[in-house]
């Protein structure tokens, strides 16, 4: 549907602060007000399509303001108010009738599935969309969530999926639905053509903790950070962990995945300067208590730099780690 609105296309140049933006329009540098001040930095890239739209009136320090951004061949808003207005002007230019306007104006901010409610615009305000915590949820409840999503042009991320829970509603799930069996993941990508930024290095202590490092590693990849692995270099065999000094130096965050004792955390943080994110996991003998004594060694350790998740929490750490990651852009 090509529809006659008052937008005018431009390109991103920078954002000097939350509230502006410089934009290309016809040849010219312009700042142009940025309504919605959240988090963007995923979607509000140098040379992005962007869609200004001009502003008047003379107390306005801008004369355009940044209402929406491409991203791939799908238009995100940037201004919270936009779609609702969009939709009442596609209403009273009749390209839609009241019944489909009535069900677009249902979906936003978010989709009342009666169970759960499809936060929608979530990633405008902290550059994430919503992401699935499979434990806990029916097949049904799965299905009704990923397709609510999908249909809204989000990317789908699934955590804590089991390998049983996967074949309940594997053959109802959209056909480029990727899931990782070790990760316990669940991802379908809008575009896999995305460049990738950074260095972030996930390091496990021992073999079984894997299973959230590739937890981590899978959400920081995802939202777009490139991933080094360094796994089962734990401190009962220290040596392990110091041939690979030079490496762990380069990345400007560090994830430490770690059970038993979670003493590798603190040795890592001792031999670098950039940030570690310390996650205990729940593998370990009766006295680990599901991951407290790592929890409990992390909190407590004298490395500088060192910020612990909770027990098993790869997809916070991948969060966390991504968002760092960033600010050396």
């Amino acid at each position: 549907m090509k529809i006659n609105y008052p937008f005018l296309e431009a390109r991103f140049i920078d954002r000097p602060n939350r509230f502006l933006t410089r934009v290309e329009y016809n040849g010219v540098i312009v700042e142009s007000h940025l309504p919605d001040p959240g988090r963007l930095k995923e979607l509000l890239i140098s040379g992005a399509r962007i869609l200004i739209k001009k502003e008047t009136g003379k107390h306005r320090k801008t004369g355009f303001s940044t209402q929406a951004v491409y991203d791939g061949n799908i238009l995100i808003s940037l201004n919270t108010l936009l779609p609702n207005k969009f939709v009442a002007y596609l209403l009273y230019e009749k390209k839609i009738d009241p019944q489909k306007a009535a069900e677009l104006l249902s979906t936003l901010p978010y989709e009342n599935l009666g169970f759960a409610k499809i936060d929608n615009h979530r990633s405008l305000r902290d550059g994430f969309p919503e992401v699935i915590y499979s434990k806990g949820k029916t097949g049904d409840q799965l299905t009704s969530i990923i397709k609510a999503l999908y249909k809204q042009g989000n990317i789908i991320f699934a955590t804590k999926l089991s390998p049983k829970k996967f074949e309940q509603i594997k053959d109802r799930l959209p056909p480029d639905a990727i899931y990782n069996e070790i990760a316990a993941t669940l991802t379908i990508e809008k575009s896999t053509k995305k460049k990738k930024v950074g260095q972030i290095t996930v390091v496990t202590a021992g073999t079984s903790d894997i299973p959230i490092a590739e937890e981590a590693r899978v959400t920081a990849e995802l939202y777009g950070s490139n991933v080094k692995k360094i796994f089962d270099v734990g401190v009962a065999g220290i040596h392990r962990i110091l041939d690979n000094v030079k490496e762990l130096r380069q990345a400007r965050v560090i994830i430490v995945v770690a059970g038993m004792d979670g003493a590798l955390a603190g040795v890592v943080g001792g031999l670098v300067s950039c940030p570690v994110i310390a996650v205990p996991t729940s593998i370990g003998y009766g006295a680990s208590f599901g991951g407290v004594s790592a929890l409990l060694t992390m909190l407590n350790s004298c490395a500088t730099g060192v910020a612990t998740v909770n027990i098993d929490n790869g997809f916070g750490a991948g969060c966390i780690a991504h968002k760092i990651n960033l600010l050396g852009e």
